[in-house]
């Protein structure tokens, strides 16, 4: 028998757009492993179709029994080719990266961990969700700087896999009550936003805001979440099972 514990779901992207209302625009299927030691391992597909190019990332990534990273595994296709894959690595005072891709070669990287930080950025809506355990909610409502690394500071993920560093904030908001396909969840409220622009598009722009709604149990599931600005795009939980 089995000691772990598997959770697997599906959340459902669509378009907020003029004219594009409630459009599929993307889907994300993820499996969390549960180990009996504490550690936890993400699993997710994730599929961009629009704005073009279309992104179809997978990622494989791991967490220590504190929730803080311990290996990350990208895999980028864009536009339907290959742009990259990478493997980090992170150890007690830094983070290391093997990557490569047509565009970039082979990279080696070593990047110094000068300070605390919150996790690392993986870029899937569920993992979105469950770097918000970070915050001491205990405090109630409030607002933060988040620093964390990331394999690409884009806003989808679309560069080439090496280490980047970003400083957005995020903010608890409170809890609710939602609905969404895959059930109806009591959850943890946040906001992300990064008015300093940490992080910035291949097209220039700032990430507008993104409210994520997380379930309010250890798991931390992402339910569902939004974001404005130039992006206009929502997000749902439509399949769960656990």
């Amino acid at each position: 028998m089995q000691k772990h514990r598997t959770i697997t779901g599906k959340v459902l992207y669509t378009s907020r757009k003029e004219g594009r209302e409630g459009e599929e625009r993307g889907r994300e299927e993820f499996t969390w492993t549960h180990h009996t030691d504490g550690k936890r391992t993400l699993r997710a597909r994730c599929e961009i179709d629009e704005p073009a190019p279309t992104v179809h990332r997978d990622i494989v990534y791991s967490l220590d029994e504190n929730d803080r990273p311990m290996d990350c595994f990208v895999r980028l296709v864009i536009g339907d080719e290959f742009m990259g894959s990478g493997l980090f690595i992170v150890n007690k005072d830094t983070i290391e990266c093997e990557s490569y891709g047509p565009s970039i070669g082979r990279v080696s990287q070593t990047m110094v961990i000068d300070g605390p930080f919150d996790g690392f950025g993986t870029h899937p809506i569920v993992a979105d969700a469950y770097i918000t355990r970070k915050m001491d909610r205990s405090k109630g409502p409030h607002k933060r700087k988040f620093p964390c690394f990331l394999p690409s500071p884009d806003h989808r993920g679309a560069t080439p896999p090496l280490i980047a560093k970003s400083e957005i904030n995020l903010a608890y908001v409170g809890e609710e009550t939602v609905t969404v396909p895959a059930g109806t969840f009591d959850c943890y409220k946040y906001e992300f936003s990064d008015e300093d622009a940490s992080m910035i598009s291949i097209s220039g722009h700032a990430h507008p805001a993104y409210q994520v709604w997380v379930t309010a149990d250890d798991d931390s599931i992402f339910v569902q979440g939004g974001v404005g600005g130039y992006m206009q795009t929502w997000y749902e939980l439509v399949e769960l099972k656990r």
